[in-house]
């Protein structure tokens, strides 16, 4: 992880508490995974990274056939997320003739703010080994399917191990995570009507600040090597509404990398109606049904079943055309003075410039001094500049927050959610504050009031270029 100031993790910890309030539950959740009656489940633990046990449960046909190939399930994105998750799934892949291991998710080394694929990916390797020791379970026939953030693990866990027969990714993701998740954001709210400042430059420079603080975990993670490096067959899915990885720009990045490998035993499927998860989606990818999209489980057992058979289908795509509307832009690493340290300073300074007015008055009158009419510009400035920039702040972290599930803006006026409209008329209103609080301070009677204004002023300057690098002051 990179650097990150005690000053920043402060307020970018606070700022995203409403999102930790709403964690998965906890993975002891996962035993309560009801096992439909045409089924057997057996309970499993072993041995993840780093030595941490986890437990998981093992999915079989009731009648089911000795030698029979198996799969291990691979969470997305989400700490301690449990096994009832992904139970629908693993239901439906057994019924094919699979044993199908699906586990709780760790939650030890993995939060919001740290987390590593390496160690995700040995957890999906001690499944795997826990799998293939299971009786009527051909051990030469286990493979690992991967969710989401499993679309980077299991490819990693296949890399690392021929014990892994075969990778199959849903919803996977062949660039960087913070430029991935970045477009995600964005591609959530455009989908909400919003346009201008907010998704073009407001968005994707805050991601940037908290990559550069350390708070986005493995932001620059390069996939493309590890898929050169995958010799197993790969089956890859994609929903045609797929708001959460970029679905036109993913595949032929992942075709790149594999060929680059000699890896030409790949599938590529994409499923209409089908949103990130292959589930169902009645508006285009914002909603996810329970159903799975039609032909996907029945394709995950007959290309598994061709794979383990010793006949690996050759490169091919199928399937209609994918929809993203707008391309993923790259996530550089921020210039010197951009630098989240430098962020974090400018944004304290600009707090302080603004509160001090208003508690300095308060300690003037707590200790008994006359009380003389102020005029209203500084008021005005400390307040709508105090307000801009703390709000600016606390909405962006929400729709970061909401990001991965699609973000929630809000009502939105004119392509622009109501609260950045008011967070932008409060930024105007501070600019023209601090005209006003100039000519105050020229005037002033005292030199302690225009110590007071001079320090209000200089928030009022330096908030000026800092609501236009926010786009609080752009269309």
């Amino acid at each position: 992880m990179q650097r990150i100031t005690p000053a920043l993790g402060l307020v970018l910890t606070l700022m995203a508490a409403p999102a930790a309030a709403a964690a998965p539950p906890s993975p002891a959740a996962g035993a309560e995974a009801a096992v439909p009656a045409d089924l057997t489940g057996r309970e499993v633990s072993f041995a993840g990274g780093g030595g941490l046990t986890l437990h998981g449960t093992i999915l079989s046909p009731v009648k089911a056939s000795p030698g029979r190939p198996g799969m291990v399930l691979v969470h997305g994105a989400g700490t301690g997320t449990p096994r009832a998750k992904l139970m629908g799934e693993a239901v439906a892949f057994a019924r094919g003739g699979m044993s199908v291991l699906v586990y709780d998710k760790r939650s030890e080394g993995y939060s919001l703010f740290h987390r590593s694929y390496s160690v995700l990916a040995d957890d999906a390797l001690g499944a795997v080994a826990a799998l293939r020791s299971q009786a009527g379970v051909d051990p030469a026939k286990v493979g690992v399917w991967g969710l989401s953030e499993g679309g980077w693990v299991a490819p990693l866990a296949a890399s690392r191990s021929r014990d892994v027969a075969f990778v199959v990714v849903v919803g996977a993701n062949a660039l960087a995570p913070l430029r991935q998740q970045t477009w995600a954001t964005a591609a959530g709210l455009r989908k909400a009507k919003v346009a201008g400042s907010l998704v073009d430059r407001a968005e994707p420079r805050l991601y940037r600040a908290i990559a550069d603080g350390g708070l986005f975990p493995e932001p620059w993670y390069d996939p493309e090597p590890v898929l050169a490096a995958v010799r197993q067959p790969v089956l890859a899915v994609w929903g045609v509404h797929d708001l959460l990885t970029p679905p036109k720009e993913t595949p032929p990045i992942f075709a790149r990398a594999l060929e680059k490998g000699g890896n030409r035993h790949y599938t590529f499927r994409f499923f209409p109606g089908a949103d990130h998860a292959a589930h169902l989606t009645p508006d285009g990818g914002v909603t996810r049904l329970p159903a799975l999209a039609p032909g996907y489980a029945g394709l995950i057992g007959s290309w598994v079943r061709e794979v383990v058979s010793g006949r690996p289908p050759l490169a091919s795509t199928s399937g209609p055309a994918p929809e993203q509307a707008d391309p993923t832009v790259p996530v550089d690493r921020p210039a010197p003075w951009e630098s989240a340290p430098v962020q974090a300073a400018v944004m304290l300074l600009l707090i302080v410039a603004f509160a001090a007015y208003p508690l300095t008055a308060l300690a003037r009158r707590l200790r008994g001094r006359s009380r003389t009419a102020r005029p209203a510009a500084p008021r005005v400035l400390s307040a709508a500049g105090l307000v801009a920039v703390l709000g600016s702040f606390a909405f962006l972290f929400y729709l970061l927050m909401t990001g991965g599930k699609l973000a929630a803006p809000g009502p939105v006026l004119l392509g622009r959610p109501i609260v950045w409209l008011a967070l932008q008329a409060l930024a105007l209103t501070t600019v023209a504050a601090a005209v006003r609080t100039a000519g105050a301070w020229r005037k002033a009677g005292t030199r302690s009031e225009r110590v007071r204004l001079g320090v209000l002023l200089a928030g009022g300057v330096a908030f000026l270029p800092w609501a236009l690098y926010w786009g609080l002051l752009l269309p």
